[in-house]
């Protein structure tokens, strides 16, 4: 039984977001060097056509969507830190989220954060992705019940020892 023990608090070393209790961390990054680093992740919003013409248009009754979304994208990735347990407050230094049309019925969101920190913006990037979409959703929902979100993912990340 020791050495079992022995080689699951090996294996906990190993794994950084563990205790030596096996219980959740928040990372230790005070040794890791500041380095510019930069995130972009992507999603989009389905919907049908006539709700994307609406949204073009600026007739959808709740007001301009996508100033909406971007507003809430840009705040989702400041809140980040106080939306997901283990994520570090971080310094941000700048956050663009922009809007394309994918197809007739499909509106993708891109959004690109920045910081120069000791650890990176991949979850504050997802997030003001996902948050965007959710804005848009609420945006609209009333004019649309068909509407998906989906493709949410990093697409490129920045800085630090491990970019891709």
């Amino acid at each position: 039984m020791a050495d079992r023990w022995k080689a699951v608090e090996e294996e906990l070393k190993r794994l950084t977001h563990f205790n030596t209790e096996g219980r959740a961390k928040m990372v230790d990054v005070s040794k890791k060097e500041v380095t510019a680093r930069k995130a972009i992740a992507q999603g989009m919003v389905k919907m049908r056509a006539e709700t994307m013409s609406l949204i073009k248009e600026g007739s959808i009754e709740k007001g301009d969507v996508l100033a909406v979304a971007q507003v809430a994208g840009i705040m989702a990735a400041k809140k980040t830190a106080e939306l997901i347990p283990m994520c570090h407050p971080l310094q941000i230094t700048g956050i663009d989220i922009s809007f394309s049309d994918l197809s007739k019925t499909e509106l993708g969101i891109t959004a690109t954060v920045k910081t120069m920190d000791r650890t990176g913006v991949e979850m504050e990037a997802l997030t003001a992705v996902a948050v965007a979409a959710l804005a848009i959703y609420d945006m609209c929902k009333a004019v649309d019940k068909t509407m998906m979100i989906g493709n949410i993912e990093l697409i490129e990340k920045t800085g630090g020892k491990s970019s891709q």
